[in-house]
């Protein structure tokens, strides 16, 4: 295997099978493992306020994997695992959601393909993705700035102090 890849897994809807959100993301990482992508280390499961209409808590947190797969590839994998959760397309954007898988970074530095860009756009500004990734993967790089994951959350908490701690 030779692709690691940061991983964020979001939940706020409880699955019939699984239950809660929580338990959907441990659920969501055996799911990795039975499709052949190896989790090299998954953080901690962290409580957020959902973006958007949503009302329910998010659980999140996340995962280093470890794949042959490129970017494409591995989202391919990641959506129809999504879908075997039950999430569907064409809903209300950042609605309730059993389940959320996002490439944050890539080893392999940047990608951009339709549909796909790595480092994931967003991660920079959420804390919820920023502080799990943490406890795993703190020394990983943004491969466009240079900064660290923990320069990254440290940054964005400095910037906004009533973000959690």
């Amino acid at each position: 295997m030779g692709e690691r890849y940061l991983i964020a897994l979001g939940s706020n809807q409880r699955h019939a099978r699984h239950g809660a959100p929580e338990r959907v993301l441990h659920a969501a990482l055996a799911a990795l493992e039975g499709e052949g992508i190896r989790v090299v280390r998954a953080g901690p499961v962290i409580r957020s306020a959902p973006i958007g209409p949503s009302l329910r808590r998010y659980a999140n947190s996340a995962a280093v994997v470890e794949t042959n797969l490129l970017p494409d590839a591995l989202l391919i994998v990641l959506k129809r695992i999504e879908r075997a959760f039950g999430r569907t397309r064409g809903g209300q954007r950042w609605g309730t959601r059993v389940l959320d898988l996002d490439i944050v970074l890539w080893c392999g530095g940047a990608w951009s393909s339709p549909g796909l860009t790595v480092p994931h756009l967003a991660f920079r500004t959420r804390d919820f993705v920023l502080a799990p990734a943490l406890a795993i993967a703190a020394d990983w790089r943004d491969p466009l700035d240079g900064l660290t994951v923990r320069q990254l959350l440290h940054r964005l908490r400095r910037a906004n102090p009533l973000a959690p701690a």
